[in-house]
Order: structure tokens, then C-alpha cells, then sequence
């Protein structure tokens, strides 16, 4: 599919505040799209978008929440006039044993990963609808292969995949088109985060080439953009994750039998993983949770 120029369109971006979610606003912004970054730390929101090169603004919102996410879609709406381009990006992760897994940052994951995904759609869709414009869920690898210590993390990623190609179905004669972006393993927070657990980076180091390593940022982010400006119903982080597509049937069952043997091997240093949420994003999270009890 030919690309088309991003020049004056709008796009909302959610977990703006780091990671991929910053890059590819900054990206969408080198190529003339007004940019409307939404997340949980408003100071961070604030300075990326002082750094964008087009018109922007920014929003706090907590995703998993319909009606702010609502007010957000109206108030995008009247300050840029449209909406042509929504990447669902925000996401958190946990790690660990799923016996001996904090609850909460379990059910956490699944909120913010799932359901503030469809929040999401559900607050930006009629306007996308009037634009005939573009959704972007981002997914994982973790929607293509299961993976043993990251039940809620495959688990939700898995669903955003379902869910977005449920939604493609539902809105394509109305002119909207809806993506799932694929990443492996990344250099955000998120997995730099993931990785100061001992057992977690050992464990992922022993997956097999090539998703064992960490890719760089910009070349993925690159690879979002190219997505966003074919429409595509699928794009690809890394090159190699296209084909993983093609044997995704059989992961299970190879999934199934070494990762019983991996967690064998690590034996007791598994006991007392909690297994709370990742990384700065996930740290924000938490706070914003906190200082919304108080």
C-alpha cells in the first residue's frame, strides 16, 4: 500500500510520556502532524511537547477512565478541530510466577493494557469515524508466543491483538481503519525496568535468536510511523516478527515444554517474586493510583 503525507494531520498519542510513545510523537511531529500527547505525568507531557516540532498539546488522563478519556476526546476535538490518527500506546507490565503475583499489579496490567485500549477506541471512534481516519493498537510479540513469568502482560497483549482485529471488521465500511502494531523486546523503560530483575533478564537472555536481544528505539518507532502512513492492518517493529506469524500455531506446545524446563532450572530463586509493576511508567502509575485514593 502506497503511503500518504502526514503533513496537517492530527494524531492523539497515549502514554506520551516516555518510551515509544514520546519517540513517535516526536517523529509524527517531524513530519507536520499536530500531536496531542495524553498520559499519567503531566510535568513529562508538558516537555515533550515543548519539544515537538508542530502544534501540540497535552492531556492527563488515566486511560482505564471512560469519561475522562471522553472529556479528552472532546477537548482534542475542539483545540485542533479533527482527529485523524489515534495510537493506542499506553501500556504497563509486570513480571514474575503467576502464583505468587501481586494481584493488584496483576489486574493492573489487563486494565490498562485491554480495557484502557477499548476506552480508548470507544472515546476517539466517532471522531476517527467523521475523519475516516486511523487506530493503532500497539500489541506485543507477547500477543504472537506465550511466555512463562508474564501471564498478564501475554495475557493482555493478546486481547488488544483479538480486540483490534474484532474492531477492523466492525468499522472498515465506515471508512476507519484499525492497526496492531507488533514490538519484541525494545530499549524503553518498561523492559530496562523488567530487566533489573535478576531472574527476569536471565530468563529472557536464554529465549532463542532472535528474540533474545533488546532492538533499538528509533528503527522501531521508524517502523510505526511507515505503518501509520500506509493505513496498515498490521505493522512490524522488527523485521523478523512477520514471519513469526506464520508458525505461531506451534509456539504453545514448543513454549509449553521448554519453559517448564527453564523454571525447573531457576527452582528456588523464584520464591517471593512479587512481581509488581515495571519501569518509570509503571512507577507512574502507581503514583497517579495513589494520589487518587488520597
Amino acid at each position: 500500500m502506497s503511503r500518504v503525507s502526514l503533513e496537517g494531520q492530527v494524531a492523539v498519542v497515549t502514554g506520551a510520556a516516555r518510551g515509544v510513545g514520546e519517540l513517535l510523537a516526536r517523529k509524527l511531529s517531524a513530519r507536520g502532524v499536530k500531536v496531542a500527547l495524553v498520559g499519567l505525568e503531566p510535568d513529562a507531557l508538558k516537555q515533550v511537547s515543548g519539544r515537538l516540532h508542530s502544534d501540540s498539546d497535552h492531556w492527563y488522563a488515566d486511560v482505564t477512565d471512560h469519561e475522562a478519556m471522553s472529556r479528552v476526546a472532546a477537548e482534542v476535538k475542539e483545540r485542533f478541530g479533527k482527529v485523524d490518527i489515534v495510537v493506542a500506546n499506553a501500556g504497563v507490565a509486570t513480571g514474575g510466577p503467576f502464583v505468587d503475583s501481586d494481584p493488584e499489579a496483576w489486574r493492573r496490567v489487563i486494565e490498562v493494557n485491554l480495557i484502557g485500549s477499548a476506552v480508548t477506541a470507544r472515546a476517539f471512534l466517532p471522531v476517527l469515524t467523521e475523519s475516516r481516519g486511523y487506530l493503532l493498537q500497539i500489541a506485543s510479540l507477547a500477543a504472537i508466543t506465550p511466555a512463562p513469568m508474564m501471564t498478564a502482560y501475554c495475557a493482555s497483549k493478546s486481547g488488544v491483538e483479538a480486540y483490534a482485529h474484532s474492531l477492523r471488521a466492525e468499522v472498515g465500511h465506515k471508512g476507519v481503519r484499525v492497526g496492531v502494531g507488533y514490538l519484541s523486546w525494545t530499549d524503553t523503560d518498561m523492559v530496562r525496568g523488567a530487566d533489573q530483575d535478576e531472574v527476569m533478564r536471565e530468563l529472557r537472555q536464554r529465549l532463542p535468536w532472535p528474540s533474545n536481544k533488546t532492538y533499538p528505539l528509533g528503527p522501531a518507532v521508524d517502523r510505526l510511523v511507515a505503518g501509520i502512513e500506509r493505513r496498515s492492518s498490521h505493522v512490524y517493529g522488527q523485521w523478523w516478527l512477520r514471519g513469526m506469524q506464520g508458525v505461531r500455531g506451534y509456539l504453545p506446545g514448543i513454549i509449553g515444554t521448554v519453559g517448564q524446563r527453564e523454571m525447573r532450572r531457576f527452582g528456588s530463586r523464584l520464591e517471593g517474586m512479587r512481581g509488581g509493576l515495571v519501569g518509570a511508567g509503571g512507577a507512574a502509575d502507581e503514583a497517579a493510583r495513589a494520589t487518587q485514593r488520597n
